[in-house]
């Protein structure tokens, strides 16, 4: 009977070190601050989404221009697929994408560049588009 008890008090006092050890574990990690508070990860989730959206609207005023649709029907390229498969692509190509068409519009504007080389751009931005959604 003596041992059944001293098994219950070893029984009883592990369980309740184990209980202690977990509360002071959660209240620690309740204590620490945050790397990244929740704010800052809202508005970083916010950022990028805007920038996403820009870089969209972007590539699709580039490719609903007149020059746009003329190269894109020279080439044989259906417009709205290539406008459709825009939302397809990942941040870092749609960036890399809409940073060409901005480029290209400003160089353009600026006389940089002719007619021919304009439509070539607009071409292989398209032709860039449709193979980075089907290779996806």
């Amino acid at each position: 009977m003596h041992s059944s008890i001293r098994q219950s008090a070893r029984v009883l006092t592990a369980a309740v070190l184990a209980a202690l050890m977990g509360y002071t574990q959660t209240a620690r990690a309740q204590a620490t601050q945050h790397l990244v508070s929740p704010q800052d990860l809202h508005k970083a989730t916010q950022d990028a989404t805007q920038t996403r959206e820009q870089n969209q609207k972007t590539l699709r005023d580039f490719l609903s221009s007149s020059e746009a649709q003329k190269a894109l029907e020279s080439a044989h390229m259906n417009a709205q697929q290539v406008q459709s498969a825009v939302a397809g692509l990942s941040d870092h190509e749609l960036s890399q994408l809409a940073a060409r068409a901005r480029n290209a519009q400003n160089d353009f504007a600026a006389g940089n560049m002719s007619d021919h080389d304009l439509l070539l751009i607009l071409i292989a931005i398209a032709a860039l588009i449709l193979i980075i959604v089907a290779v996806h």
